[in-house]
């Protein structure tokens, strides 16, 4: 992918993003990697209503400086991107929601139970979270890493929640169901009664698709 169709991709899924409300005002970011190890990442303090292809900042993995001229910041949250970048060469594409259900465990500190079947197929079971760490730094970057270990979903405690992919899509498919997942678990327990999915099915079902 080239690097004006990769921020191309990033503005077209921003936008939907914030439409779907997963975030608002100028929280959350989307990054996807392009060949040649290029990042294409939202910027900083940008309201997403106003952003245009021109906002979305190119970036070189191994160093993190600009590949072009822009007047815009990166993302304050651009250690997290690069750290799973790094780590993950599976992944594509990440994206990172401040989206209110998922956010409510995040502020809790709990992980998102593994109640849906859709949740094994789309996330890897049950969405653990990353220790509470400064925004902006290598910390978080470090803690998602390691919650993400063997999955496609994290939350990070008191901030968010993080999904990747092989690409947009993916990525941005796996943020609705955390959201999705999120929310249906909050409703069954406020109706008295949620009942996981055995953790030996998790595995058997998992080890089919792998």
């Amino acid at each position: 992918m080239n690097p004006s169709t990769l921020k191309q991709t990033v503005l077209t899924y921003t936008q939907k993003a914030f439409a779907a409300g997963l975030f608002a005002g100028t929280s959350g970011n989307l990054s996807a990697r392009g060949a040649g190890n290029i990042i294409a990442i939202t910027p900083s303090g940008v309201r997403y209503e106003t952003l245009t292809v021109d906002d979305i900042v190119l970036l070189d993995l191994d160093t993190g400086a600009h590949l072009e001229q822009t007047r815009r910041r990166e993302s304050s949250e651009t250690p997290l991107h690069l750290h799973i970048y790094r780590n993950r060469p599976d992944v594509g594409a990440v994206v990172h929601t401040h989206s209110p259900y998922a956010t409510a465990f995040a502020a809790g500190g709990v992980p998102i139970p593994c109640a849906l079947v859709e949740m094994i197929f789309y996330l890897g079971g049950q969405v653990p979270v990353a220790p509470m760490a400064y925004p902006g730094t290598d910390a978080v970057g470090i803690g998602a890493v390691e919650a993400l270990e063997g999955r496609s979903a994290c939350l990070l405690q008191n901030h968010g929640a993080v999904t990747v992919g092989a690409n947009m899509q993916g990525a941005y498919i796996r943020a609705e169901y955390v959201e999705d997942a999120a929310k249906i678990c909050l409703l069954a327990r406020q109706n008295g009664s949620l009942v996981e999915i055995d953790p030996d099915m998790v595995t058997r079902i998992l080890s089919q698709e792998t």
